[in-house]
């Protein structure tokens, strides 16, 4: 347990650094539980950390249905990772890059963190639990499932907001889902010193 909640703490703070510092500060949005999250606080104001764990209650519940460790891990990835991400806020607007060198380095962050929660079964959100749980039952690749859920949340947020600047969302995505997917698929992988 006390392995898990370090790797989860390392992973949410690597997320709290991406979002607050590279993804925030351009007004974009990432995908899953945090990009609807991003979404909804751009629109109405509401507070991400609130809004990340009401959005996450229904998919916690499939989760504590199907799988009870799933929905362990993933309250335990949720909370912390809320509470960093909130945290963490300070940071938004701390570093001046260019948006293409934030989009980025906020999808190396997110992908790094997300891909070593979820390599060791625990979720920084509902998307990615989701995602997790489909990941489980159907056989296909977590990174791939995060990468189409997270497109549509882009394309909807797109539509909502029609801001061009969004399209560079589509790039944090695919960042964080090719991360994943890479985290993820060599979880047997042993280097072998001869």
């Amino acid at each position: 347990m006390k392995k898990r909640l370090l790797i989860t703490c390392f992973c949410s703070s690597l997320i709290g650094i991406g979002i607050n510092g590279f993804i925030l500060p351009f007004h974009l949005i990432n995908g899953g539980v945090f990009g609807i999250s991003l979404l909804l606080n751009y629109l109405y104001g509401f507070k991400l950390s609130l809004l990340i764990v009401l959005l996450n209650t229904p998919i916690y519940l499939i989760a504590l249905k199907s799988d009870p460790l799933y929905f362990i891990n993933g309250i335990l990835g949720a909370v912390i990772s809320g509470f960093i991400v909130e945290l963490m806020t300070p940071l938004n607007g701390v570093m001046h890059l260019p948006i293409f060198a934030s989009v980025i380095c906020g999808g190396v962050f997110v992908g790094i963190g997300v891909g070593f929660m979820l390599r060791n079964h625990i979720s920084p959100g509902g998307i990615d639990l989701l995602a997790l749980l489909i990941s489980k039952w159907s056989k296909l690749n977590v990174g791939i499932i995060i990468y189409i859920i997270d497109t549509v949340i882009i394309m909807t947020g797109l539509l909502i907001l029609r801001d061009a600047n969004l399209l560079y969302s589509l790039l944090i995505v695919g960042i964080v889902g090719l991360s994943a997917s890479i985290l993820t698929s060599f979880r047997d992988a042993h280097i072998y010193i001869s």
